[in-house]
C-alpha cells in the first residue's frame, strides 16, 4: 500500500514540473503579427516630401486656392474662386460673352477645316484625273480603250477590266494576249503614280467548274495574275499593291442576261486615294461637279477619244455607217460568245 502511494505521489510531482505549454504557439503567432503590423505602419509613416509638396501644389492650383509660382500640367480650365457660381457650375461673371467668343472661334476653325478638306480633295481629284488621262491615252494609242472603264469614288480611281473573256480564257486565270497589251498601257502609269493599288477580282453568279472549286478561287486567281503581271513585267513596287478576290459577292448588274454576266466578270484595278477618309469622301461629289462643268474626263468606254476630239476642236471626217456599226457588232458578238461558253 505504501509503495503504491509513493508511486502515485511521484507521478503527480512529475506532472507539476512539466505543465502544458501549447499556449505559447498562439502567443508567438500573435507577437509575430504585431511585429509585422508595426513594420508596415513604420513604412507607411515615411513620406517622400518632394512628391507630397508637388501633389499639394497641384491640387491647390487646380482648385484655384493659391498661387504657387509653378506651371500646372493639368488640362482644362481653372476657375478662380471669385467667379464660381454657388452651385459650383462654372463662371459667375462673363459667362455669355466668353461662351459666345468660344463658339465663334470654334465655328471659324470648323470653316477653315472644311476649306482645307475641300482643297485637299480637289488636289487629290486632279491627281487621280491625271492618272486616268495618262492610262486612257496609252490605251487609245494601242486601240484598247473599248476594253476598259473608269470610275471615281471615295476609294479613288477604279480602272475596270470588263468581260473576262477579253482578258482570260474560259474558267482560266491565265492572261490573254490582249490582256497583256492592256497591262502594258496601265503599268507604266501606276509604277510612277505614288499611290497604293488594289487589284480586285470578280465573277458572275454562276457556279465555277474545275480546276476552281468556287468563284472565290477563280476571282482570287485572276486578281493575283494581274498583280503578278504588274509587278513582274510592269515594275510595280510590291509594297504598294495587293490582290483581293470577291467572288460573285459584288455584282455590277443584277440581271442574268449576257450583258449583265459580262459586266460582273471583271477585274478592278483600284488606285487608292492618299488622303484621309474624310477628305476622300468628298471625291464623288467633286467628280460629279467637274463632269457637269466639263472639267474632268467622263467615265465610260471610248471616253478618251471623245475628250481628245473636244480639246483639239479639229474637224474630223464622219465615219461611214459600216465602220460605225463594227464596234457594236464586235461587242455583241463578244457578249454572245461569253454567254455561250459559260465562262466566269
Amino acid at each position: 500500500m505504501s509503495g503504491s502511494r509513493g508511486g502515485r505521489k511521484k507521478k503527480a510531482h512529475a506532472e507539476d514540473e512539466h505543465p502544458d505549454e501549447r499556449w505559447m504557439a498562439s502567443y508567438m503567432d500573435m507577437i509575430t503579427v504585431l511585429m509585422c503590423m508595426f513594420i508596415v505602419l513604420y513604412a507607411m509613416s515615411t513620406v517622400d516630401q518632394d512628391k507630397y509638396v508637388a501633389l499639394r501644389n497641384s491640387l491647390a492650383t487646380g482648385f484655384g486656392q493659391t498661387e504657387v509660382g509653378a506651371i500646372d500640367s493639368a488640362s482644362g480650365t481653372v476657375v478662380p474662386v471669385d467667379q464660381v457660381t454657388p452651385e459650383g457650375d462654372g463662371y459667375s461673371v462673363g459667362d455669355e460673352s466668353d461662351m459666345a467668343e468660344a463658339a465663334a472661334s470654334g465655328e471659324a476653325e470648323t470653316g477653315e477645316g472644311t476649306e482645307t478638306s475641300e482643297a485637299l480633295a480637289k488636289s487629290e481629284l486632279d491627281d487621280l484625273t491625271a492618272i486616268k488621262a495618262a492610262i486612257a491615252a496609252n490605251l487609245e494609242g494601242s486601240g484598247l480603250s473599248a476594253d476598259v472603264q473608269f470610275a471615281t469614288d471615295a476609294r479613288g480611281l477604279t480602272v475596270r477590266l470588263v468581260g473576262s473573256e477579253t482578258f482570260f480564257g474560259t474558267n482560266s486565270a491565265d492572261l490573254s494576249g490582249e490582256a497583256t497589251r492592256v497591262m502594258n498601257a496601265i503599268a507604266p502609269v501606276l509604277r510612277t503614280a505614288q499611290h497604293d493599288v488594289s487589284v480586285e477580282g470578280h465573277a458572275d453568279q454562276r457556279s465555277s467548274t474545275a480546276p476552281f472549286a468556287t468563284n472565290w478561287e477563280l476571282s482570287s486567281a485572276r486578281a493575283t495574275q494581274v498583280l503578278r503581271d504588274l509587278v513582274e513585267r510592269g515594275g510595280m513596287p510590291v509594297e504598294h499593291i495587293q490582290a483581293v478576290g470577291f467572288g460573285s459577292s459584288r455584282p455590277l448588274a443584277a440581271g442574268g442576261s449576257a450583258a449583265d454576266l459580262a459586266a460582273n466578270r471583271r477585274v478592278d484595278i483600284v488606285v487608292l486615294s492618299n488622303q484621309s477618309d474624310d477628305v476622300s469622301a468628298l471625291l464623288p461629289e467633286l467628280q460629279k461637279a467637274a463632269e457637269g462643268a466639263g472639267g474632268a474626263v467622263t467615265a465610260g468606254r471610248n471616253d478618251v477619244a471623245a475628250e481628245t476630239a473636244a480639246i483639239a476642236e479639229a474637224p474630223a471626217e464622219a465615219p461611214s455607217d459600216e465602220s460605225a456599226d463594227e464596234p457594236a457588232e464586235a461587242e455583241k458578238a463578244h457578249d454572245d460568245e461569253g454567254a455561250q461558253s459559260g465562262g466566269h
